[in-house]
């Protein structure tokens, strides 16, 4: 069975964590500050702030924007349940959005209709590895955190995704872009918000008492991740490869294809198609041909909340399929991808 998602883990990524391992310097340290460093100079802002997870970045810079009780945060429906998690800590009000489904990020137009002023704050992932329409969304004047889980890399209007935002968030899952096992990352143009970030970060060794956290990354994981980080655009170039030679073969078919534009540079990290059949016989197809395909946003958060009104999300749910693409696929095993999509979508 060719997985849905794996890592691309090679020997000068062991080799670095075996040095880290044998050095006796294992926890939060050197190797932290190395990787913080070189993520804010890959994004160009001012600085980065390391965390154990995606989830615990956005925690993170909610409480850093003052985020809290009775305060209104926008995010969309069709995401996992991790950003709904974030809002919830804070014990703010979450505000959900509906997605344009040719894009599969947020819908500007539903997003300007449903902010008040009790609005603080947009979450704005970049779906699958297309940015979204960020410079329309920071133009509002409401703070956005850019969620970069699934676009480390991408690009709008030449600049890279996670330096447009009031603050970024980025995730190191095993299964993403880059990753460093499990954690996550904070960016940011303004040092006051890092500052702020970095203090709720850790609780020890602290002159006053406020609720902090225990969200440090380890050097073993930084290690990792700066391994991964010198090999992105290698990943992004075989990702887009693959990406391509799906689109050339599905061309014509009974499916809509992945979109792109001149002012946004789509990674793939997810390539999805939107299919004309239930998806539920498509999934099983390819399962007997050997080949793992997902939803590749399982429940839509409205669902899960008994909520209706997003039209657009609720027509990509049910048709959106996620292929396997990832660095580390086999030749052969994209043929074998490609020869069962052409089979069960023709």
């Amino acid at each position: 069975m060719i997985p849905h998602s794996r890592p691309t883990i090679d020997k000068k990524d062991a080799e670095l964590l075996s040095d880290v391992l044998l050095s006796g310097q294992i926890a939060q340290g050197e190797k932290v500050a190395e990787f913080e460093k070189q993520m804010a100079r890959f994004l160009g802002v001012e600085g980065c702030v390391a965390t154990n997870s995606g989830t615990a970045a956005l925690h993170l810079s909610l409480v850093a924007l003052g985020i809290g009780e009775g305060d209104q945060v926008l995010l969309p429906t069709y995401v996992c349940a991790a950003l709904l998690n974030a809002v919830n800590y804070v014990r703010a009000t979450p505000v959900l959005v509906d997605i344009n489904p040719r894009s599969f990020n947020l819908d500007v137009r539903d997003l300007k209709a449903k902010l008040t002023p009790r609005s603080k704050a947009v979450i704005l992932p970049h779906m699958f590895g297309l940015p979204a329409d960020i410079d329309e969304i920071t133009a509002l004047g409401i703070p956005v955190i850019e969620d970069c889980a699934q676009a480390v890399g991408a690009t709008f209007q030449g600049k890279p995704v996670g330096s447009f935002g009031t603050l970024s968030v980025f995730s190191f899952y095993a299964t993403k872009v880059i990753t460093t096992g499990e954690g996550g990352m904070v960016a940011s143009h303004s040092q006051a918000l890092l500052e702020k970030v970095k203090d709720l970060r850790e609780y020890d060794e602290k002159d006053n008492y406020r609720l902090r956290f225990n969200y440090k990354m380890s050097d073993l994981q930084a290690a990792l991740g700066l391994s991964q980080l010198a090999r992105l655009a290698d990943f992004i170039s075989h990702r887009r490869k693959i990406a391509g030679l799906y689109s050339a073969s599905l061309k014509g078919f009974a499916v809509d294809l992945p979109q792109e534009s001149e002012d946004r540079r789509h990674i793939f990290f997810r390539y999805v198609i939107r299919a004309k059949r239930p998806l539920a016989a498509i999934l099983r197809s390819f399962e007997q041909r050997g080949v793992c395909c997902r939803r590749p946003a399982y429940k839509p958060l409205h669902l899960l909340l008994g909520l209706g009104g997003f039209p657009g999300t609720e027509q990509t749910a049910e048709s959106a399929l996620s292929l396997p693409i990832y660095p580390s696929l086999k030749e052969e095993e994209i043929e074998k991808i490609v020869e069962a999509a052409q089979e069960i979508l023709r």
